[in-house]
């Protein structure tokens, strides 16, 4: 059986920098495997960091630019990467940034123009793996599903806590996904008011306690009240999110603590809600799992009958990266790597651009 070996990349709303996954990827007995062979993290500079956060607010013209100049640097730091490690690479799959994501418009974007990441890597990509459901009028997300239905099917809930928080499972022999809410985004937020890039395992928001005019207020955003299929991103947090935290009173400690709180108290209630044995098993990946705080009150909310459970450092960092990797594989393959029943499209699609590099 032929076993692809794949660079994925991925950039997250946390905007924290670049996922570099090298993946070997391969069927067994109809099943699909993994391998997690190298990686690397290239974390954004202040100047990058801002580009790309504020990517939404650009003229058509600058963001155009943005797209080119994202696309010549992802294709930097891939080349880079192989060289360093000689690696022998089938193609690259990359997720790039997302600027703008509303589905309702019909409109998503991830900035990193695939042409320019083949040209300057010198290899194959597969990227835009957002648009074609969007276009079929599906909500263009979550993505990762197609991963945790193919190779983390032991686990009765895949929660990913990257700046959004998202989830997945099955239900009646269909894979449900969604968007909960936020995650790490509102938590870098306050954190870089403070001078920090993050939390480390959230001991300033456990020195804290819950402000409860904006736990109030958090809790009766419309966002929860939608049904899925739904997802969310920077304009939902920017627009109705950051006028809280500006508005409160609170302090960044105690910022850091409520949001925590909230966004456990969300995922809690969305899993109660779903699970059907007497005890399940949640799968917890992305930066989020990471921090001890969120884990130990998640795990508090959750109770006795759910079990949390986290894998290596290395899964939980390059997951999406692993999984955006799986999704150029089957895109080559031509098969299905996008689930309507997750995203609300009126079918599954094969989705995503294929680039070959123009000067080879």
């Amino acid at each position: 059986m032929k076993k692809y070996k794949v660079l994925g990349l991925m950039s997250g709303t946390s905007l924290d920098g670049l996922d570099l996954a090298y993946c070997h990827l391969w069927q067994s007995n109809g099943n699909w495997e993994f391998s997690i062979e190298n990686t690397r993290d290239v974390h954004y500079t202040e100047k990058m960091r801002d580009y790309l956060k504020n990517a939404i607010h650009l003229s058509e013209e600058n963001h155009d630019q943005l797209h080119k100049d994202y696309g010549v640097w992802l294709g930097e730091q891939a080349k880079s990467f192989i060289e360093e490690h000689n690696l022998q690479v089938d193609f690259i799959a990359s997720h790039g940034h997302t600027s703008h994501h509303r589905p309702e418009d019909g409109f998503t974007f991830q900035l990193g123009d695939g042409q320019l990441l083949a040209d300057t890597s010198e290899k194959q990509v597969v990227c835009d793996f957002r648009s074609k459901d969007v276009s079929l009028g599906g909500q263009g997300a979550p993505l990762v599903p197609i991963g945790d239905r193919l190779l983390f099917h032991d686990y009765d809930f895949c929660l990913n806590l990257g700046g959004i928080s998202n989830i997945s499972f099955d239900k009646n022999g269909e894979s449900i996904a969604y968007d909960i809410g936020m995650a790490n985004m509102p938590l870098n937020y306050v954190t870089q008011k403070m001078g920090l890039a993050y939390d480390e395992g959230g001991k300033l928001a456990r020195s804290g306690r819950v402000d409860k005019p904006l736990a109030r207020k958090l809790n009766q955003l419309e966002y929860y009240k939608l049904p899925y299929p739904k997802s969310t991103g920077y304009e939902l947090f920017t627009e109705q999110i950051v006028p809280l935290i500006e508005n409160s009173g609170a302090s960044h400690i105690n910022l850091l603590h409520t949001f925590i709180h909230h966004n456990c108290e969300q995922i809690a209630i969305e899993v109660h809600k779903h699970a059907t044995k007497p005890r399940s098993k949640l799968f917890v990946a992305g930066g989020g799992a990471l921090n001890h705080f969120f884990m130990d009150t998640l795990q508090e909310k959750l109770g006795a009958s759910i079990d949390i459970i986290i894998l290596s450092k290395t899964l939980i960092a390059f997951k999406e990266a692993l999984v955006f990797a799986l999704m150029g594989v089957l895109r080559l393959e031509d098969k299905v790597n996008v689930l309507s029943s997750v995203t609300g499209a009126t079918e599954d699609s094969c989705s995503g651009e294929v680039f070959f590099p123009e000067n080879n």
